[in-house]
């Protein structure tokens, strides 16, 4: 006879938020929410590149834009009832300040 497996104690919290963010998380401006976020990503990986090569005015755009982006996906985040979401965005956009700080763009 088999003992029946148990499931890890925070299952039933992780489907519970699941099921509530499940809705929130279909709608078009959490999905624009994540592209942006991408976008941004991908715009500091250029920079980096840049900054490997030595391009500091190329550097400095793609951390503006990095910037811009990542506030987009902050607003859209609010917008789709994510706004706790948008709380680990703050430190992405700390950290593209600071690059920006390092590389005098502004």
């Amino acid at each position: 006879m088999t003992t029946p497996r148990r499931l890890p104690l925070g299952w039933p919290v992780a489907a519970a938020v699941l099921l509530l963010a499940g809705p929130a998380l279909a709608q078009p401006a959490c999905i624009g929410a994540q592209r942006k976020i991408d976008e941004a990503g991908a715009l500091r990986f250029q920079a980096r590149q840049d900054a490997r090569i030595g391009d500091r005015d190329r550097v400095c755009d793609n951390l503006g834009d990095a910037e811009d982006r990542y506030e987009d996906a902050r607003d859209r985040l609010d917008e789709c009832g994510l706004g706790v979401a948008s709380v680990d965005l703050k430190s992405a956009l700390r950290s593209v300040r600071q690059e920006k700080r390092f590389f005098r763009c502004d």
